[in-house]
């Protein structure tokens, strides 16, 4: 079946203005300003989206497809992420990761949700390795892992200035980032670790050290929860006039002090990176979905913990574009700029050839209806598409 999207005001994310869509074998194989001419024998269903905001899909960089969690007990092991949970937030891609438990959960178990998400219709990859080192493999190295299988792009959520990495060294990084770059010049993939960063005061010092410190590649080096305080945003911004692209998770503040020490929600991480004049190119902006939002005291011990949720995107896109800042600003933060970094050729953008990955936004910028290679998954804000064990 075709499926042809008239009257779409589409933000490519460059404003395109009103445009028609042709979406066919879950591809874009048409833009244009009028409707393209089709035989008549052809079935072709058509969405007038009646001039509304056509967006590319969200792709989240940073999810738990597995569940995170544990820090509290085996109780606190948040669930697999089911199909609905993912789609309903205008999320079309997503990368998955281990945390915390990189014991219990494995990285075969994060591959078969990876496949089993293939399979409903999602696009999805991940990374191999967790918050420890030695990072746990299926190949036995983190190099075979990403020249062997698939699906794997690069190397995370690897921990650092936390209590509960493994406390690596600037050579266990070193070691862990050639591997990665190594496989990744041997695959065509994106290459990189992705950082986990704690509240601990060494912040990204360990990181701009190794940048500065050796031939790896900037870009390799990815940091992610850098809104989580003050400093640590400072440093990230420096980091990313190195070369560096920074991640930004998609929460409210999750800190409740006052001061340099507060944590910025990512609108607000927003709105002062722009300030700054940094390279918007370099910031992206992720959802931690699945994994746990615990707070320890100084001495490790937790306080209370909550969950993310892959919503969070969709909240973050609708209070940006609520400040007033413009679609073709805000958008590439979680479409073209990730899919540049992790490159995902066929991802990020609308333009022919590429994949049918599109979000309607309604008035109120909120996700009206989500498509995912050439399939409606959500239409007129109704779950068309259900994983297999959803109710």
């Amino acid at each position: 079946m075709f499926e042809l999207i008239s009257n779409a005001t589409v933000f490519a994310p460059a404003p395109l203005g009103i445009r028609h869509l042709l979406v066919c074998a879950g591809k874009i194989t048409y833009i244009g300003e009028q409707p393209p001419q089709l035989d008549d024998a052809l079935e072709v269903n058509v969405t007038d989206v009646d001039g509304a905001r056509l967006v590319p899909g969200f792709i989240d960089a940073h999810t738990h497809l597995t569940g995170g969690g544990g820090e509290a007990g085996p109780s606190t092991r948040v669930p697999p992420l089911a199909l609905s949970q993912i789609t309903s937030a205008g999320v079309t891609s997503v990368i998955g990761l281990l945390g915390t438990d990189d014991l219990t959960r494995s990285t075969q178990n994060l591959l078969s949700q990876v496949m089993g998400l293939r399979e409903e219709g999602l696009s999805a990859w991940c990374y191999t390795g967790g918050y420890h080192l030695p990072a746990t493999t299926l190949t036995g190295s983190v190099r075979g892992d990403i020249v062997n299988l698939e699906a794997v792009i690069g190397v995370g959520e690897v921990a650092i200035s936390d209590h509960r990495s493994s406390q690596p060294t600037r050579d266990e990084i070193l070691r862990l980032a050639s591997d990665a770059h190594v496989a990744g010049l041997m695959t065509g993939k994106a290459g990189i670790v992705h950082f986990h960063l704690g509240d601990g005061p060494r912040g990204l010092s360990l990181l701009r050290d190794c940048v500065e410190n050796s031939e790896i590649p900037a870009r390799v080096f990815n940091p992610t929860h850098v809104n989580r305080n003050g400093p640590l945003f400072e440093e990230a911004c420096d980091l990313s006039a190195l070369g560096c692209n920074i991640d930004l998770t998609a929460l409210p503040a999750e800190s409740d002090d006052q001061g340099d020490n507060q944590g910025w929600s990512a609108e607000d991480a927003v709105e002062r990176y722009l300030d700054k004049g940094c390279e918007q190119s370099k910031l992206t902006i992720s959802s931690d979905g699945g994994g746990c939002l615990p707070q320890f005291d100084e001495q490790g011990e937790l306080l209370k913990m909550g969950f993310a949720s892959c919503s969070a995107m969709a909240e973050c896109i609708k209070n940006l574009l609520d400040r007033g800042l413009p679609e073709q600003t805000v958008l590439p933060f979680m479409t073209s700029n990730v899919a540049n970094l992790l490159k995902l050729t066929r991802k990020g953008r609308i333009e022919p050839g590429f994949d049918a990955d599109l979000v309607v936004l309604d008035p109120a910028n909120r996700v009206d209806s989500v498509m995912a290679r050439g399939v409606w998954q959500v239409k007129n804000n109704q779950q068309l598409v259900s994983g297999l064990f959803e109710s």
